[in-house]
């Protein structure tokens, strides 16, 4: 049998229990959707394509998902059996994995193994199962003899057959004949009055197809998330897997319990994370950094040996050797220089900043081009909104602009020059210049006297 298979993923589910106005499957374990996760993990475990079964509020699951996929639509719940049906075509060929969108720890190294027993053993279709202490209201497998009998959902077992503590994970692969075979023979006559997905292994064991059964090594892989209480459950579990991974790696967590680190970022050896951090998206930190305490960072780039204190960063490039914070805030598309000072509250958007600058307090630099080694004294605001338009700043090299000066864009300050304090420059300064915008003080000697004040 081919090592290839096709995945179809289950997505279908309102998840009642949720008790939310999201899908189920949309709901994030840290910052991803759970069946991210699941698509995520069947790429890497090798699956030429995906199809991903959708009904509840199909629109806005397509949508998060985007195009990456196929998808399936069905429309009413019938159940498992009937959701596998509406991948349609796309069960022509190969072999089929079916998965739950809602069981995002699952890994690839679980999947691979699965698809290489299958081929290995020569099954028609092979279930993973675990093994449970407590199994609740999970489908039992049933052996005979020690091989695969039947799957009994939890409501039409036995008392005998609940005692069994083998049970479905509701992950299989399946030779695709054998399963379009099986559907052919497919019922709704059970408690639920639903198309059981678990039945066509039953029917494909009948047809003399061989059934195999893969013991699950970590049950947590399996953990469906039906509530917000496991979705808890799910992220405390994704969270420690991560951060070990960064702590096996040379990343140091000083406190793992309190640092939330998504499933995608990247993070060198001998960088310290400190308490408090969110880390998420497609962030990458480099070496030697210090990230913390309670900094949150959203799909940003920090190259090496740059310290991050109390700020955020959103979609956002700090260079070598640079500080930020405390809270600082970094707005999209910010690119920050080498040896630069970012320091406390001062906000970054949409402006590049070339390396030695010092933007050390209290400042907004919006829409700029700023120069090497500049000074922004405390209280700088570069304008760059008119009521309709954005416009840009420019400001040269080795430039000093005093504290509390307003630059209203479009305005560009050449290389060498200053700003008196207090100045609102509306003009262009050229090179080596002193600009100076404000009134002349005047002193009114014996004013409140006269006033009457």
């Amino acid at each position: 049998m081919s090592n290839n298979f096709k995945a179809v993923i289950l997505a279908a589910g309102q998840g009642t229990r949720m008790k939310s106005k999201v899908p189920k499957v949309l709901h994030k374990v840290l910052d991803k959707p759970m069946v991210d996760y699941v698509i995520d993990e069947s790429i890497k475990a090798g699956a030429e394509d995906i199809c991903v079964i959708v009904g509840h509020q199909s629109a806005m699951v397509k949508a998060m998902i985007g195009d990456r996929v196929k998808f399936g639509l069905q429309a009413e719940q019938l159940g498992t059996g009937h959701a596998v049906m509406q991948a349609g075509d796309f069960l022509n060929g190969g072999n089929i994995a079916v998965l739950c969108g809602d069981t995002p720890l699952i890994t690839a190294d679980t999947l691979k193994k699965l698809n290489e027993l299958h081929a290995v053993e020569g099954n028609a279709v092979t279930v993973v199962s675990m093994i449970l202490d407590d199994p609740a209201s999970y489908g039992r497998i049933i052996r005979k003899d020690g091989v695969f009998d039947k799957i009994v959902e939890f409501k039409d077992a036995s008392e005998e057959e609940r005692a069994c503590k083998e049970v479905n994970t509701g992950v299989y692969i399946f030779d695709s004949a054998q399963l379009l075979k099986a559907f052919d023979s497919l019922s709704n006559n059970n408690a639920q009055g639903e198309y059981y997905l678990t039945d066509t292994l039953e029917i494909i064991k009948n047809n003399g197809g061989k059934v195999g059964i893969m013991v699950a090594e970590d049950e947590n892989e399996f953990l469906g998330v039906n509530s917000k209480l496991q979705l808890g459950e799910a992220t405390s579990i994704m969270k420690k897997r991560i951060n070990d991974f960064h702590m096996l790696n040379g990343v140091t967590l000083q406190d793992p319990d309190n640092t939330y680190i998504g499933p995608d970022v990247k993070i060198g050896a001998d960088t310290l994370i400190l308490p408090g951090c969110y880390i998420e998206g497609d962030t990458e930190i480099g070496e030697d950094c210090i990230i913390g305490p309670n900094s949150r960072i959203t799909s940003s780039k920090i190259n090496n040996c740059v310290t991050i204190q109390n700020s955020t960063m959103i979609d956002a490039f700090v260079d070598n050797y640079t500080t930020v914070g405390p809270y600082a805030y970094l707005r999209p598309n910010s690119k920050i220089g080498e040896h630069v000072r970012i320091g406390d509250f001062v906000e970054v958007k949409n402006s590049t900043i070339d390396d030695g600058t010092k933007v050390s307090h209290l400042t907004y630099v919006g829409d700029s081009d700023v120069g090497k080694c500049v000074n922004f004294g405390c209280g700088t605001v570069t304008v760059n909104y008119d009521g309709k338009n954005k416009h840009r700043c420019k400001i040269g090299d080795n430039v000093f602009i005093g504290c509390n000066s307003n630059l209203v864009a479009p305005v560009e300050v050449g290389a060498h020059a200053y700003t008196a304090a207090g100045s609102t420059i509306t003009k262009d300064v050229p090179a080596d210049s002193l600009a100076i915008a404000r009134s002349r003080q005047e002193n009114k000697e014996g004013w409140r006297v006269k006033s009457g004040k």
